[in-house]
């Protein structure tokens, strides 16, 4: 693994993380979904979001370079089954948003972190999008000349996660900072959150 990265040029590296920041700031399923996490549970749940979102994109990487991914992009069935799941998923966390009560000062949300990060691995596991994205994207950054495809798709992948920990991690940091500063709107920004999840779902589906 260490001599294929060693015989991948400097350049097309280069090339990929630029075009990558690209693509982390570009709003998507998983960025709105940090930022809703963020503003309805803080900081930490912006954050913990983050991770659950890298871990599902680490998964849907390793699939990619088993080649697995393009057993499941060549079948409309398996993709139309994961769309729909995963509009569902979000319709269920807009409902429990729009229903959830305004967090006191006094109440201890620690027990959200996990439920973040649970929340975040599903929604990014169930976007079939993503999948689409992986085989689409990481591909055009590899050369036969550089070593076996799977071990550059590896790299590719490991690099774009870390790369996208670290933005969507800053920007449901952000938002939850944004949230905590408003706690005593708290219902409000349930609500904000509802809307967030219920606009990702109706995207899921109609676009």
């Amino acid at each position: 693994m260490l001599e294929t990265f060693a015989q991948m040029e400097s350049v097309t590296l280069w090339a990929f993380m630029a075009a990558s920041l690209v693509m982390y700031l570009t709003p998507g399923a998983d960025m709105m979904f940090t930022i809703a996490s963020g503003i309805a549970g803080g900081p930490k749940a912006g954050v913990a979001a983050s991770v659950g979102v890298t871990l599902g994109l680490v998964v849907h990487i390793t699939f990619a370079a088993a080649g697995l991914a393009v057993l499941v992009a060549a079948s409309p069935t398996a993709l139309l089954v994961i769309r729909y799941v995963g509009a569902a998923y979000l319709v269920v966390l807009a409902y429990q948003a729009w229903t959830a009560k305004p967090v006191g000062d006094d109440v201890d949300g620690r027990s959200s972190i996990p439920r973040a990060v649970r929340r975040g691995f599903l929604t990014n596991m169930l976007n079939p999008k993503i999948i689409l994205f992986i085989l689409a994207f990481l591909p055009q950054f590899t050369t036969p000349v550089a070593g076996p495809i799977w071990q550059q798709i590896v790299i590719l992948g490991v690099m774009f996660a870390l790369g996208g920990f670290v933005v969507v991690s800053i920007i449901g940091l952000s938002a939850g900072v944004v949230g905590a500063k408003l706690k005593q709107a708290t219902g409000i920004l349930n609500k904000i959150a509802a809307v967030i999840f219920g606009g990702l779902a109706a995207k899921l589906v109609f676009d």
